[in-house]
């Protein structure tokens, strides 16, 4: 089975979470915010480009277990850090156990860009995983789940 099929999933209903259910049906619809609008970048269907990153099982597993879990805690502050600076959107693993690990969603111009930050994680520098990356077209309020997050996460990694 082709693993693109889960991703197509898993965006879809990111898109769905981001859009309320008054969002999709004209008549409910909120108001335009044109100021909103023009500081998340939206276009006029209020879209943005990003890129996307698949994170994939990587070459080098056979780092100790103290080793792994060094490893995984740089990774955590690797992503909290993008995080901080805008340019990660959203990350997340899969919760299957596959060789597709997890994704990240940039908020950069060009797939160059999102290479570079790739390129900074510990995981990825030590072989633990790899990273396939796509330009990607989604709601621009996504940059806002961030925010939203920080005030419902109890536990800080």
């Amino acid at each position: 089975m082709h693993p693109y099929p889960l991703v197509v999933a898993v965006l879809t209903a990111l898109l769905m979470f981001a859009a309320s259910p008054s969002s999709v049906m004209a008549q409910d619809a909120p108001a335009y915010d044109s100021t909103r609008a023009a500081e998340l970048g939206a276009d006029d269907y209020g879209m943005h480009r990003y890129v996307i990153a698949i994170l994939r099982t990587g070459p080098n597993r056979g780092h100790s277990k103290e080793e792994a879990a060094e490893i995984q805690r740089a990774h955590l502050q690797n992503i909290r850090r993008m995080a901080e600076e805008g340019t990660l959107v959203l990350a997340g693993p899969f919760m299957d156990d596959g060789a597709m690990r997890g994704i990240y969603i940039f908020d950069v111009d060009s797939v160059d860009e999102a290479r570079a930050l790739t390129e900074t994680d510990p995981a990825v520098q030590s072989g633990r995983l790899t990273m396939d990356l796509h330009p990607w077209y989604g709601s621009a309020a996504l940059k806002e789940v961030n925010e939203r997050h920080a005030t419902i996460q109890k536990v800080q990694f």
